[in-house]
Protein backbone atom coordinates (compact mmCIF):
# COMPACT_ATOMS: atom_id res chain seq x y z
CA UNK A 1 0.00 0.00 0.00
CA UNK A 2 1.77 3.38 -0.80
CA UNK A 3 0.57 6.41 1.04
CA UNK A 4 -0.86 9.72 -0.53
CA UNK A 5 1.29 13.16 -0.23
CA UNK A 6 -1.38 13.89 2.67
CA UNK A 7 0.05 10.92 4.46
CA UNK A 8 -3.34 9.05 3.95
CA UNK A 9 -2.62 5.07 3.09
CA UNK A 10 -3.76 4.36 -0.47
CA UNK A 11 -4.94 1.00 -2.11
CA UNK A 12 -2.56 -0.05 -5.11
CA UNK A 13 -4.13 0.73 -8.66
CA UNK A 14 -6.17 -2.39 -9.61
CA UNK A 15 -7.21 -3.22 -12.90
CA UNK A 16 -9.98 -5.25 -13.40
CA UNK A 17 -10.42 -7.91 -16.63
CA UNK A 18 -13.58 -10.17 -17.71
CA UNK A 19 -12.80 -13.11 -19.76
CA UNK A 20 -15.88 -12.54 -21.70
CA UNK A 21 -15.55 -14.93 -25.16
CA UNK A 22 -19.43 -14.59 -26.39
CA UNK A 23 -22.05 -12.24 -25.42
CA UNK A 24 -24.69 -14.31 -25.81
CA UNK A 25 -25.18 -16.45 -23.04
CA UNK A 26 -25.46 -19.30 -24.53
CA UNK A 27 -22.23 -19.18 -25.71
CA UNK A 28 -21.04 -18.36 -23.27
CA UNK A 29 -22.12 -20.74 -21.06
CA UNK A 30 -20.65 -23.53 -23.72
CA UNK A 31 -17.65 -21.87 -23.84
CA UNK A 32 -17.57 -20.97 -19.77
CA UNK A 33 -19.58 -22.97 -17.75
CA UNK A 34 -19.17 -20.24 -15.02
CA UNK A 35 -21.65 -18.44 -16.91
CA UNK A 36 -23.94 -20.24 -15.32
CA UNK A 37 -23.44 -19.13 -12.03
CA UNK A 38 -22.33 -15.72 -12.93
CA UNK A 39 -25.10 -14.39 -15.67
CA UNK A 40 -23.52 -11.91 -18.13
CA UNK A 41 -25.48 -9.28 -17.10
CA UNK A 42 -24.89 -9.76 -13.54
CA UNK A 43 -20.91 -9.51 -14.32
CA UNK A 44 -21.38 -6.48 -16.42
CA UNK A 45 -23.43 -4.78 -13.90
CA UNK A 46 -20.51 -5.34 -11.34
CA UNK A 47 -17.70 -4.21 -13.71
CA UNK A 48 -19.79 -1.01 -14.41
CA UNK A 49 -19.90 -0.08 -10.43
CA UNK A 50 -16.41 -1.20 -10.65
CA UNK A 51 -15.64 1.30 -13.12
CA UNK A 52 -18.00 3.86 -10.88
CA UNK A 53 -16.38 3.30 -7.93
CA UNK A 54 -12.34 3.35 -9.03
CA UNK A 55 -12.81 5.42 -12.76
CA UNK A 56 -10.73 2.64 -13.87
CA UNK A 57 -11.36 1.19 -17.62
CA UNK A 58 -12.39 -2.64 -17.43
CA UNK A 59 -10.06 -4.80 -20.25
CA UNK A 60 -12.64 -7.26 -21.63
CA UNK A 61 -10.90 -10.39 -22.65
CA UNK A 62 -12.63 -12.22 -26.06
CA UNK A 63 -10.46 -15.53 -27.49
CA UNK A 64 -11.25 -15.39 -31.28
CA UNK A 65 -12.55 -18.90 -32.33
CA UNK A 66 -12.92 -20.39 -36.09
CA UNK A 67 -16.71 -20.04 -36.47
CA UNK A 68 -17.96 -20.05 -32.60
CA UNK A 69 -17.80 -16.83 -31.73
CA UNK A 70 -16.04 -14.26 -34.67
CA UNK A 71 -19.04 -13.20 -36.73
CA UNK A 72 -19.59 -9.97 -37.44
CA UNK A 73 -23.10 -10.15 -35.69
CA UNK A 74 -21.14 -11.53 -32.53
CA UNK A 75 -19.14 -8.30 -32.59
CA UNK A 76 -22.24 -5.96 -32.96
CA UNK A 77 -23.37 -8.11 -29.98
CA UNK A 78 -20.89 -7.45 -27.96
CA UNK A 79 -20.77 -3.94 -28.61
CA UNK A 80 -24.27 -3.19 -27.20
CA UNK A 81 -23.49 -5.39 -24.58
CA UNK A 82 -20.31 -3.36 -23.76
CA UNK A 83 -22.16 0.11 -24.57
CA UNK A 84 -23.58 2.63 -22.44
CA UNK A 85 -20.92 5.25 -22.19
CA UNK A 86 -22.31 8.99 -21.24
CA UNK A 87 -21.64 11.13 -23.86
CA UNK A 88 -18.19 12.59 -23.96
CA UNK A 89 -16.57 10.10 -21.73
CA UNK A 90 -14.50 7.82 -22.70
CA UNK A 91 -15.71 3.84 -22.99
CA UNK A 92 -15.92 1.92 -19.54
CA UNK A 93 -14.78 -0.68 -21.29
CA UNK A 94 -11.42 -2.05 -23.96
CA UNK A 95 -11.43 -5.02 -25.20
CA UNK A 96 -8.54 -7.28 -26.05
CA UNK A 97 -9.06 -9.44 -28.90
CA UNK A 98 -6.84 -12.64 -28.48
CA UNK A 99 -5.95 -14.99 -31.77
CA UNK A 100 -6.48 -18.46 -30.19
CA UNK A 101 -3.24 -20.84 -30.05
CA UNK A 102 -3.70 -24.28 -31.83
CA UNK A 103 -3.70 -27.48 -28.84
CA UNK A 104 -5.53 -30.29 -28.61
CA UNK A 105 -8.52 -28.39 -28.40
CA UNK A 106 -11.63 -28.73 -31.13
CA UNK A 107 -11.33 -25.12 -31.57
CA UNK A 108 -9.15 -23.37 -34.44
CA UNK A 109 -8.13 -19.97 -34.25
CA UNK A 110 -9.72 -16.99 -36.10
CA UNK A 111 -8.10 -15.90 -39.38
CA UNK A 112 -6.17 -12.28 -39.58
CA UNK A 113 -9.14 -10.81 -41.56
CA UNK A 114 -12.29 -12.01 -38.99
CA UNK A 115 -10.56 -10.30 -36.54
CA UNK A 116 -9.79 -7.04 -38.21
CA UNK A 117 -13.49 -7.46 -39.49
CA UNK A 118 -14.49 -7.76 -36.10
CA UNK A 119 -11.97 -5.23 -34.51
CA UNK A 120 -13.38 -2.86 -37.06
CA UNK A 121 -17.25 -3.67 -35.92
CA UNK A 122 -16.50 -2.66 -32.67
CA UNK A 123 -14.41 0.20 -33.16
CA UNK A 124 -17.20 1.43 -35.52
CA UNK A 125 -19.83 1.48 -32.20
CA UNK A 126 -16.87 3.42 -30.40
CA UNK A 127 -15.28 0.67 -28.51
CA UNK A 128 -11.39 0.46 -28.12
CA UNK A 129 -10.38 -2.81 -29.40
CA UNK A 130 -6.38 -3.91 -29.22
CA UNK A 131 -5.51 -7.03 -30.89
CA UNK A 132 -3.04 -9.46 -29.04
CA UNK A 133 0.57 -10.03 -30.75
CA UNK A 134 0.94 -13.94 -30.56
CA UNK A 135 4.02 -15.03 -29.89
CA UNK A 136 6.10 -18.62 -28.41
CA UNK A 137 3.34 -20.53 -31.18
CA UNK A 138 6.81 -21.90 -32.87
CA UNK A 139 8.05 -24.02 -30.10
CA UNK A 140 4.12 -24.73 -28.21
CA UNK A 141 4.77 -21.72 -25.84
CA UNK A 142 2.12 -19.62 -26.83
CA UNK A 143 -0.67 -18.79 -23.98
CA UNK A 144 -2.73 -21.82 -23.24
CA UNK A 145 -0.21 -24.20 -25.30
CA UNK A 146 2.03 -24.76 -22.24
CA UNK A 147 -1.13 -26.32 -19.83
CA UNK A 148 -2.22 -28.21 -23.04
CA UNK A 149 1.43 -29.91 -23.59
CA UNK A 150 1.41 -30.83 -19.47
CA UNK A 151 -2.29 -32.53 -20.24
Amino acid sequence: MSVSPTGAPQSPPLRLALSLHAADEALRSELMPVNERYPLKDVLDACRAFYERKHRRVFVEYVMLSGVNDRYQQALALARALSGKREGEPSIFKVNLIPFNPTDSPYDGSSRESIAAFRSALESRDIPVTVRLTRGRDIDAACGQLAAKAS
